[in-house]
């Protein structure tokens, strides 16, 4: 009997060892990741896009589908001298081919009995009414200035062609920049640089010192109009209407206080 109440002394007495070394640890742990300091830093920059897309299209109506290609092959030729009169080599300027599709109009049918006329004896359908054919130009630069400028001048200028009888639909122009990697790669280094600057010096405005680097997040990578106000996207914003861009992104940092 003795020697069980000892033995049972012993585990309680170990048990207490035990837990308040694991408690000691945690607290001692809790403690170190409370000696940290975390900081955002942020990446700008200005560029000009070096890439254009200019593109357009026009249509041609006929109820029959050859009608409707003759017209648009004969439009095809006006659209491409336009471009051409307008400094634009013949090489630069790209067709798509011509895209079918029917068209069909709504007609009521009304009953002859007007004695027995009401909304329900009027019925619709649809039917056919002609081909419309449709080709899209197509004009791209890519690091090619005096290309990108005869592109901005002729994208004002696209309306003359209903003097041809052509009525072109020119899309918004996209500007893009060649080189996002080495531009992404540098506003990187200049967050992660402003991150640590930052830290350094809270904490020696603290009097402390400045320990190893826990932990680093990258932010998403954003790309707007320059004086444009729009906020950050989880999935991060890419212009491309805008010629004149900025890009940036935010690094956070986490260091060990010392």
């Amino acid at each position: 009997m003795e020697k069980q109440n000892v033995l049972k002394a012993l585990i309680i007495g170990l048990s207490i060892i035990i837990t308040g070394a694991l408690l000691g640890r945690a607290f001692k742990q809790r403690n170190a990741s409370q000696d940290t300091i975390s900081v955002a830093g942020l990446g700008t920059k200005d560029f000009t896009s070096d890439e254009m897309l200019f593109s357009g299209y026009y249509t041609a109506k006929a109820m029959d589908a050859k009608e409707a290609y003759a017209i648009i092959i004969a439009d095809k030729e006006k659209v491409k001298n336009f471009f051409i009169s307008k400094g634009f080599k013949p090489n630069e300027i790209t067709f798509s081919g011509v895209d079918f599709e029917k068209t069909y109009k709504t007609v009521e049918i009304q009953s002859h009995d007007f004695s027995k006329l009401n909304a329900s004896d009027i019925k619709t359908e649809k039917t056919f009414d002609g081909y419309i054919a449709k080709q899209t130009i197509t004009i791209s630069s890519k690091k090619n200035p005096d290309l990108m400028k005869r592109i901005e001048d002729v994208a004002d200028q696209t309306s003359e062609l209903i003097n041809s009888g052509i009525e072109f639909n020119p899309n918004t122009v996209q500007y893009t920049y060649s080189d996002l990697p080495s531009l992404k790669h540098d506003l990187i280094e200049k967050a992660t640089q402003d991150a640590k600057e930052r830290a350094q010096k809270t904490v020696k405005t603290a009097g402390g010192n400045l320990g190893k680097l826990k932990m680093a997040n990258l932010g998403v990578f954003q790309i707007t109009g320059q004086g444009t106000v729009s906020e950050d996207s989880y999935s991060g914003n890419n212009d491309i209407y805008s010629k004149q861009k900025s890009a940036r992104i935010v690094v956070r940092l986490e260091y060990q206080l010392e």
